[in-house]
Parts: C-alpha cells; structure tokens; sequence
C-alpha cells in the first residue's frame, strides 16, 4: 500500500494510504455488476411496456432508466462519505489530499472528468494517471485535489496512537505526560474522524479541553495545537 506525506496550510503533516489500483479496479467491477443487475431489473420489468409504446416515449423511459446510472457514483459519494457500494466493500473513500471530506463541487469536478478518464477510454487514462501520479489520482481527482484513500489497515491498540516523529523533533508540550494510552488514542480518535467530517467545532471544544487538563495556553490553530499534542505524546513516551 502506497503512501504520500503533505503538508496543510496550519503545518500538520497528513500521511495518506492510497488505494491500491487492484482495489480500485475491483470496486470499479462490483459498481458496474450493481448498474448491471439495475438495468437488467428495469429491462425486465418495462420491456413488455415499451413494444406498446412510440418512439418518443420509448426514448424518455430509457433516459430516465440511464439517469440513475449517469449519478450513481456522483450521489453515492456526496452522500456516502466518499464510497460508493464498491468502494465500501474494499475500504475505500474519497477525501481530500488533506484528509478532509470532500465539497459538492470537489465530487461533481471528479464525476464530471469520469468521462475523458474511465468512460471513454474503458479506464485506460486513468489507470496510467493512477500509476504516474504517486498520490493515488486520475485526471478528476488532481482537477478536484482528491485522491482514494484505502482503510483497511488494522493496527493494534499499541500501535494507534503511534506517529511518525521526524529526526531532531522539538518537543512543545512536556505536560502530554498526564495522558494515558487510552486517553491518548480517544484524543487521536475523536480529531482524526472529525478533521475528515470538518466538524471543526468539535476539535476546538476538544483543544481547549485537552489545554485545560495540561493546564497550558493554547496559542496556535486548534487543529495544529492537537496534531502537536499527539506528536509530543509520542515523542515523550518513546524516549521516556
């Protein structure tokens, strides 16, 4: 499983895991069985309809057949966290290259560019995309600055609160100390899930939550100030 390491405008580094391209290709295979079985279903149930029926009406019930499938993916993924059926049965989402969900506009761009990467051309564009690009995109994610995530990394407990700490860090925060493990990894928890949802609000009462039991002033971006945190946590207990 690839990795890729950014940088967001508040300096928190975000390490993504990319979806690898087998994975993507096989979503891709369970969504088009599920828009198969669809219009199979349909097909069945109109085709004695549509024998009786004028050439204009007959083309308005097959656009309105297709028009579940044109949005299939778009509606799934605005509504679904960034998954579609396929996507969730391998872990996957679409998020933003910084980890947070997706805008309307940012799945519509993505959808809308499905057309030159995958529809066209049976996938090609976008699998030579994928596998030039190192951050996991086709043409729609780098026009919309998405990318396909893969979640199906299971860590144990010891490992969920781990991170990476860059050689000669600088520590800010000696008072992380007064945390455990499990409180660490429920701090981790709640901000990683709610930097994805953009539920800032949530991680600004959880920043001055944790200052406050550090007894600390916060003077940076609640974002940043937890990220620290846990940097700091790890920093201190992998060299205490």
């Amino acid at each position: 499983m690839d990795k890729f390491q950014i940088e967001t405008a508040q300096n928190v580094n975000i390490v993504q895991n990319v979806a690898g391209v087998g994975d993507r290709i096989l979503a891709y295979l369970i969504d088009a069985a599920i828009m198969l079985v669809y219009y199979l279903i349909v097909f069945l149930m109109f085709i004695g309809t549509i024998d009786s029926l004028g050439d204009s009406a007959t083309f308005l019930i097959f656009m309105v057949i297709l028009l579940p499938v044109l949005v299939y993916h778009l509606l799934f993924e605005m509504f679904w966290d960034g998954k579609s059926p396929g996507k969730a049965v391998l872990k996957m989402r679409v998020v933003k290259l910084d980890g947070s969900k997706p805008a309307f506009s940012n799945f519509l761009l993505r959808w809308l560019i499905r057309v030159i990467d995958i529809s066209l051309v049976s996938g090609a564009v976008a699998l030579v995309t994928i596998l030039l690009n190192g951050k996991g995109q086709r043409l729609g994610d780098i026009a919309a600055n998405t990318t396909v995530i893969s979640e199906k990394t299971h860590v144990a407990f010891s490992q969920t609160i781990l991170t990476d700490i860059p050689q000669g860090y600088v520590s800010k925060y000696p008072q992380v100390t007064v945390f455990s493990d499990v409180e660490m990894q429920k701090i981790k928890q709640i901000y990683t899930e709610n930097k994805f949802k953009g539920n800032h609000n949530i991680i600004l009462r959880l920043s001055h939550r944790v200052a406050k039991v550090m007894e600390v002033e916060m003077d940076e971006m609640p974002i940043a100030f937890i990220d620290k945190v846990i940097k700091d946590y790890n920093y201190f207990t992998q060299n205490s």
